[in-house]
């Protein structure tokens, strides 16, 4: 660090210049460091925006809205730096943060809008939605693989990168919470205890020209199939994890990613339960399929071969070079038994621990043979996610 700037106008030089070649690595960290900072807040205002759409009208310059937007300006001038002077990532890094930044940009517009037009729009699985979703998604990609590519491996490496992927499986899941919260949302309702106020209740009602009774509620809370929920958990939320173990390579990485991110849920709930603000039902039965996902990874004995996951080797700071030379993946056999035996036991394992959470704390509804239809488009995924690493190694 002892080569950053140490005054303001040398930082304004920095912005406007770029680093010198001696400066690149420190640059590396800074920048990656403001980009965990950027998406911590951009996570709490996510988080907090579900919490507050279950309670209050909803409202652009709400305080969860306004403490997501400093984290997506954190973003954006991170990507317009890097992608101008290429600090710390290679074309496909740069590619995918500006491709997520401007999908991101473009869709803010759309889903005010959307609002404006059509009125409370609450659920979270709206394409508008969708939109923000995909261009978060393909930020975080870039990010992962510009750190990866661009800081000498080791425990800290392996950490920051799993921080990386535990956001990224934030934002997978986060269009699911609409289910989380909408349950004990309709279950305080009918107990008589709402926890949503009376101007949002009526607003809702109003939209399908209802009363506030238990159809319009249920309408407003829990607005999509049950099939939905247990689909996306096998099918994306899995994969999530799948596609991290792949990326980072280190035992046990999806076990800590869940792990991790359940723990945040936790600590939301408690936080914001404590500020009188509505209650969700975190979906701590992922954590047993996350343990069987590394159990399979252990069983194949993987090796890391990777397309978006360069290799260990060290490179450049500044500009990485490309995908270099890697290990010979596992056979067409192994990788489809894997794949196979991997979908079955991570979606049974999650099924199993879904039906013991609903009876100890309750989970929204569920339709369980949706199960298998998120575990066949796992085992597909996970299956091309193989054979396309492979192909590249």
């Amino acid at each position: 660090m002892q080569t950053l700037p140490r005054t303001p106008e040398e930082w304004v030089t920095l912005a406007r210049s770029g680093p010198r070649p001696d400066q690149a690595p420190a640059m590396v960290k800074v920048i990656y460091r403001l980009w965990l900072v950027a998406f911590t807040l951009k996570m709490l205002g996510s988080t907090w925006d579900m919490s507050w759409h279950f309670k209050w009208l909803r409202d652009t310059a709400a305080p969860p809205h306004i403490l997501n937007t400093v984290g997506t300006v954190m973003v954006v001038a991170l990507v317009l730096y890097q992608a101008r002077f290429s600090v710390g990532v290679d074309k496909l890094a740069k590619r995918l943060m500006v491709l997520g930044t401007a999908i991101f940009l473009i869709a803010i517009p759309i889903d005010i809008l959307n609002h404006e037009i059509n009125g409370l729009d609450i659920t979270a699985w709206s394409l508008s939605h969708a939109l923000l979703y995909l261009g978060t998604a393909l930020m975080l990609l870039g990010c992962a693989r510009g750190y990866w590519i661009s800081t000498p491996p080791g425990r800290i490496r392996t950490i920051v990168s799993a921080a990386l992927w535990g956001f990224f499986l934030e934002n997978v899941l986060f269009p699911s919470q609409h289910q989380e919260y909408g349950t004990l949302s309709l279950e305080a309702w009918r107990n008589g205890t709402p926890t949503a106020e009376h101007d949002l209740l009526k607003f809702a009602a109003d939209q399908i020209g209802r009363p506030i009774d238990d159809v319009a509620v249920q309408g407003f809370a829990l607005p999509v199939d049950s099939w939905v929920y247990p689909a996306w958990m096998a099918g994306a939320a899995l994969l999530t994890l799948v596609a991290a173990r792949h990326f980072i390579g280190a035992r046990f990485t999806a076990t800590a990613i869940a792990g991790g991110y359940l723990a945040y849920r936790a600590v939301a709930w408690l936080m914001l339960t404590g500020t009188a603000f509505p209650p969700s039902l975190p979906p701590f039965f992922l954590f047993a399929g996350a343990v069987a996902i590394d159990l399979v990874f252990l069983a194949f004995a993987y090796t890391r071969s990777k397309d978006l996951i360069p290799s260990d080797r060290p490179s450049s700071a500044t500009i990485a070079p490309s995908v270099t030379t890697r290990a010979s993946g596992p056979g067409l056999t192994a990788a489809a038994a894997a794949a196979v035996f991997g979908a079955a036991l991570a979606t049974g394992a999650v099924a199993a621990a879904a039906w013991l959470q609903g009876i100890v704390i309750g989970t929204p509804p569920i339709y369980w043979p949706a199960f298998a239809y998120g575990a066949i488009a796992l085992a597909v995924c996970w299956l091309t996610l193989t054979l396309t690493t492979r192909k590249h190694a």
